[in-house]
């Protein structure tokens, strides 16, 4: 029988219901400990409250703990694979961050929930069990940090949340899911081709993101020249482009040597350089932009806080923005 590392952090499927005001907060004791022996019967589980937050509350802080604790209960070599639960909200960053700082064969798989855990339809149990089953699949190993949700099996950099509150939330535009889970067993049909990893022992870069909309200028750009940032990611328009008047900020940026990562707001595609007009995709490469390959903004923000660990150089960063 295989060893689950199993790692509670809090979020909704965590949380109870007043029937009377409607209102969802963390319960006194995490209900998923009452899960706990659904699946002792599937795996040898060591169970650890790492922390009961909502995710709104869980920061890169928290993120590297749990990468850290992960690192070590593998290093022991008494562990098989690892489970995590956590808030909806935040899940997907979390799940990258792991991604990008655990290198390891060995299965660690996310799962959340979208009802607390005295509502009507209650999907805590469900996915927490059906997190456990694809953790211990062999089919799991290799395939980086997964994310288990609503019968399917998602990699953890491509997977968004795009729905505030249906069950279904947990998407993969453009790509899908990478596997089921059945009554009958777990299923994998893609396997991921690379894998990135980035030995970080800290995190301590402040990275800002922004959204672009028509009619922009380069007032919030001089704002976040103004403070002590040491990045910042932009959901541009379209392929990758802004509107004219955001240039003079940019380029302010760019001469305090702020590296700028640039993806698209479109939650399909990728941000190219394409467009040669002025505010579009090409001169914003040509002025020292760095574009990330298919990326959302939060995701590219916790690569790029990451990465900053590692380099600070430019043409080093754009290479690791290309995969």
């Amino acid at each position: 029988m295989k060893s689950v590392y199993i790692l509670h952090t809090g979020g909704t499927i965590s949380m109870k219901e007043d029937m009377a005001t409607g209102s969802v907060t963390p319960d006194i004791q995490n209900p998923l400990h009452r899960s706990t022996s659904s699946v002792s019967g599937m795996a040898n589980v060591i169970v650890e409250e790492a922390f009961h937050l909502p995710s709104p509350h869980i920061t890169p802080k928290e993120m590297l703990i749990l990468s850290r604790k992960i690192r070590d209960k593998i290093n022991e070599g008494k562990i098989d694979a690892v489970v995590l639960t956590h808030g909806t909200d935040t899940l997907e960053e979390t799940a990258y961050f792991l991604d990008l700082t655990v290198h390891t064969d060995i299965p660690i798989v996310l799962t959340g929930a979208m009802r607390s855990s005295n509502e009507i339809g209650s999907d805590g149990p469900y996915n927490f069990i059906s997190a456990v089953r694809v953790a211990i699949s062999d089919g799991a190993k290799g395939k980086g940090v997964l994310v288990v949700m609503n019968d399917e099996i998602h990699t953890a950099e491509n997977v968004t949340k795009t729905h505030t509150s249906n069950v279904a939330t947990f998407q993969s535009p453009q790509y899908g899911p990478i596997g089921l889970i059945t009554k009958r067993g777990v299923s994998f049909h893609h396997m991921p081709t690379e894998h990135e990893f980035y030995p970080v022992n800290q995190i301590d870069k402040q990275i800002t993101l922004l959204k672009a909309y028509a009619g922009m200028d380069d007032h919030l750009f001089r704002a976040v020249a103004s403070m002590n940032v040491d990045g910042l990611v932009i959901e541009a328009l379209g392929q990758g482009n802004l509107p004219p008047l955001t240039i003079p900020g940019i380029q302010l940026l760019l001469e305090r040597k702020i590296p700028i990562v640039l993806v698209s707001r479109c939650f399909n595609g990728i941000a190219q350089d394409v467009y040669g007009y002025e505010g579009g995709g090409k001169q914003l490469k040509e002025m020292g932009v760095i574009f990330s390959n298919g990326l959302n903004g939060p995701k590219a923000r916790i690569k790029l806080l990451v990465a900053l660990q590692v380099t600070t150089n430019h043409d080093e960063l754009q290479q690791l923005f290309n995969h």
